[in-house]
């Protein structure tokens, strides 16, 4: 087992730390993108499983934080509007969670990457997919679409920003149903990689080293968030989404 806070350098930390509390502020920001940003910064310094143990207790901590940031009964609301995304997305995230190793993540991923690439780029030239004339039917598509790639692949975030800027939520709601999802998704992620052996005694103390960080620029990001107005939160969102449909891209396709 190595001990990482004696393995890595003093320089080494500055980066984990300084990565950490960056992918704080696009989350703070935005509501997603901290594993995106974590995953990649961090992969710079260390192994990509110790990246991934790295990630782990800062989003739970986030994702928490960020879907009580209004209190319980808002919570509450955005879970019973939301509901038939959550249960059709769980429901296929169990069910393609059994087919990892008979179906190409990679062609899966890459498929994605190219329909958020294509989704974004078109609602960023003012096209608007005409969601609100069957709302329950996007979301149970879209649920469906997010719990499948999401139990093959463990990324469930860019489908989810999809449907919730195709139906121009609320940027706090929209925020907070983030949360929600992400949070779920994160608290099972800590139970199966504690099993797996990706979470352990050392790379625990790591992830927690990476908390406070995170939570300070999660913390910037919720004041900047506050500031902009909803046409601005939306196209922030949207060049995110567009970044994270060409990681998507690079992780099939280069990795």
């Amino acid at each position: 087992m190595v001990d990482l806070i004696h393995f890595l350098s003093p320089e080494y930390w500055g980066v984990a730390i300084c990565v950490a509390m960056f992918a704080g502020i696009v989350k703070g920001t935005v509501g997603f993108g901290m594993p995106m940003v974590l995953i990649s910064g961090l992969s710079m310094i260390v192994a990509p499983d110790i990246a991934l143990a790295g990630l782990i207790l800062p989003t739970v901590f986030s994702n928490v934080t960020q879907a009580l940031r209004q209190g319980v009964t808002a919570a509450r609301a955005s879970i019973s509007r939301f509901r038939w995304f959550l249960m059709v997305g769980g429901v296929f995230l169990l069910a393609s969670s059994q087919l990892t190793t008979k179906i190409s993540t990679a062609l899966l991923l890459g498929g994605l990457g190219v329909m958020i690439v294509m989704f974004s780029t078109l609602q960023l030239m003012g096209w608007r997919i005409p969601v609100h004339r069957s709302p329950r039917r996007a979301e149970i598509t879209m649920g469906a679409v997010a719990g499948f790639v999401g139990g093959l692949s463990g990324v469930w975030g860019p489908p989810t920003v999809a449907l919730l800027t195709a139906l121009d939520t609320e940027k706090r709601e929209q925020i907070r149903v983030q949360g929600v999802v992400y949070g779920l998704g994160a608290i099972a992620l800590v139970a199966g990689h504690s099993v797996s052996g990706i979470l352990n005694q050392s790379t625990v103390v790591f992830s927690a080293v990476l908390v406070l960080p995170a939570m300070i620029g999660m913390r910037i990001g919720t004041m900047l968030q506050d500031r902009i107005d909803q046409g601005t939160f939306k196209k922030t969102t949207l060049i995110l989404l567009l970044i994270a449909g060409a990681n998507l891209m690079r992780r099939a396709w280069f990795s």
